[in-house]
């Protein structure tokens, strides 16, 4: 039987590696000047006057895909508190103040305003120039904990309600489906952007609904980064358990 698994598994393998190869050897040159699918991406992103072609193919020509990633992330923040949960046997002791070098804590402070508003700018421009919800939100979420490395855990939890957080996330989530559910019900295609004008290229205002669902990413991908992080830091800084280790 053992033999029988081998040989089949021999077959399926030989039989999938000669595909590949086949694939591979009708591929485009590396570097020639056909790209068939990057060219209709472009075509499809100007005609929905969206200038940057990776958030089209993002938030329009493969937004259902998108929203698979989404629910990924929205899942294994789900998963964190549930398993990070503060246990029975476990209690949160008040962290001690930290002490930060000035050079460290000045630096920190001045950045994170900095850090904060290139994080909230590079979600509101992703339709028109490189980044997006995802890289944005990234860096908004860091930037707020750069007053943990710059001050203390305190100063952190007190910018930082988880609840609220909490409910950006889910509420983020449920915008994204809300906005592929509206074309449904308007007699078109899930997430097809025909709910909103496309506007004006190169504005803030273009792309339909591309800007709404690349909002919803980055408050998703913000607050689901936030999140994430201070279950983690609970169970580092506050959570203990009875006995005191």
């Amino acid at each position: 039987m053992k033999r029988l698994r081998r040989w089949l598994l021999a077959v399926g393998g030989a039989g999938l590696a000669a595909l590949l190869v086949a694939a591979c050897l009708d591929l485009p040159d590396f570097g020639g000047d056909r790209h068939p699918y990057g060219d209709r991406a472009v075509h499809a992103s100007l005609l929905r006057h969206t200038a940057n072609t990776v958030a089209s193919v993002n938030f329009d020509q493969r937004a259902y895909d998108t929203l698979g990633e989404m629910s990924i992330l929205f899942a294994a923040v789900l998963g964190c508190v549930v398993l990070l949960r503060q246990a029975r046997d476990e209690h949160r002791a008040p962290p001690e103040p930290a002490e930060v070098a000035r050079p460290v804590r000045r630096y920190a402070l001045l950045v994170l305003p900095v850090a904060l508003v290139t994080g909230l700018y590079v979600i509101a421009h992703g339709q028109l120039s490189p980044g997006g919800g995802f890289q944005g939100g990234v860096v908004a979420a860091t930037a707020l904990h750069l007053l943990y490395l710059g001050a203390d855990y305190g100063a952190l939890e007190r910018v930082r309600p988880l609840g609220l957080y909490e409910t950006t996330d889910a509420l983020a989530v449920s915008a994204y489906l809300a906005l592929g559910l509206a074309p449904v019900l308007a007699g078109t295609a899930f997430l097809a952007n025909t709910l909103l004008p496309y506007g004006t290229f190169d504005t803030l205002s273009s792309g339909g609904t591309v800007p709404l669902l690349n909002a919803a990413i980055g408050m998703e991908v913000a607050s689901a980064a936030v999140v994430l992080l201070a279950h983690f830091l609970d169970q580092a800084v506050e959570i203990e358990e009875e006995h005191g280790s």
